[in-house]
């Protein structure tokens, strides 16, 4: 076993003994949202590492907390079920969205814009459904936990956050297999040679819009999963924290500070933008609305010219310069599991 593989194992054991050092539940909250952002920032570096930046990744979160709620709430049908239910439909979203933009080639900024438009669109139904989501208030899921029933496995509810710890744990991990799983198939070569010229790539054989759709569906699906997760944890939701442009824009940032090429990079962005929301909460509280968004805006377009591979990837870059004497490092597209 090398020194990564080791240094991953033993990090990984000491996130399993966290609930067990005696920390309390405010720890435990930040740990998880950590957890669950890294995950979310994850399946968006999925298709963002390859050029498919999308701006309306929040359609794709608000589908999924959503879609769940809305079936458990008005139908009774558990958000075990409700989860694969909200991954088909962000799936299908994401076709629809991409089918066309990929047929006739609508990349780069126009492709941002498309999506960025995706997620306006979802939030204004959401909102324009009122009746049934709760409008601009937002909705709870109907919550059975109470002091006689503390945890209620059919409605994916708990009151003891070790409990969800491990949970978001396991969807944390998962996203990074797919995430690796991905990156050492041939889908990665694919994308890499669509991303420097699509003709090149098709008179090669590969299938350029089929390629950019599995990519994009597999990101839209697994960051339903999140919005789905983050809606039964959380327990409220409303169009603004699930599926407005202001969180689009935080999980493209994210992804991008930490270090959307590197398997860790979305999980570091997610320290960096929780300590950077807790701060100013207790430094600002919510004097000046959108204070943040606007430090996630200016930040981006630091990191974008001064550190496009993201902290994370810095660090590997000069780790990587250290071990091969200090000599020029070439500046090759990252490695399978870099």
């Amino acid at each position: 076993m090398n020194l990564p593989m080791i240094i991953k194992a033993v990090g990984f054991l000491a996130i399993l003994a966290l609930p067990m050092l005696g920390f309390s539940d405010y720890v435990l909250h930040i740990a998880i949202s950590v957890l669950l952002w890294g995950y979310i920032y994850t399946g968006w570096s999925v298709m963002g590492r390859f050029g498919l930046v999308s701006l309306g990744h929040g359609a794709f979160m608000g589908i999924g907390a959503y879609v769940v709620t809305m079936l458990w709430n008005h139908a009774g049908i558990t958000p075990w079920i409700g989860i694969p239910v909200a991954v088909v439909v962000s799936m299908a979203v994401g076709f629809m969205i991409g089918f066309p933009c990929f047929r006739f080639r609508i990349t780069g900024h126009y492709f941002a814009l498309v999506t960025l438009a995706l997620s306006e669109v979802v939030r204004l139904l959401i909102v324009a459904l009122r009746e049934y989501t709760g409008g601009s208030l937002g909705v709870t899921p109907e919550n059975v936990i109470s002091a006689d029933n503390p945890v209620s496995f059919v409605a994916m509810q708990f009151s003891d956050k070790v409990t969800w710890f491990y949970i978001i744990v396991a969807v944390w991990v998962v996203g990074l297999l797919i995430w690796r799983a991905v990156d050492r198939s041939m889908i990665r070569y694919a994308m890499e040679a669509v991303s420097q010229e699509e003709d090149a790539a098709a008179s090669l054989g590969v299938h350029v819009t089929r390629t950019k759709l599995i990519v994009t569906m597999i990101s839209a699906g697994m960051t339903a999963v999140g919005g789905a997760i983050y809606g039964q944890y959380q327990l409220y939701i409303n169009p603004e924290t699930t599926s407005g442009i202001a969180i689009s824009l935080q999980i493209v940032f994210a992804a991008i500070a930490g270090g959307m090429f590197v398997q860790l990079g979305p999980t570091v962005g997610a320290v960096i933008t929780l300590l950077l929301t807790e701060g100013l909460r207790q430094t600002v509280g919510h004097d000046v609305h959108g204070l943040d968004v606007m430090i996630y805006g200016a930040m981006l377009v630091l990191f974008i010219i001064y550190m496009p591979r993201g902290v994370l990837g810095r660090v590997i870059e000069m780790f990587d310069r250290r071990t091969d004497g200090g000599g020029p490092t070439a500046q090759p597209r990252p490695q399978p599991g870099e």
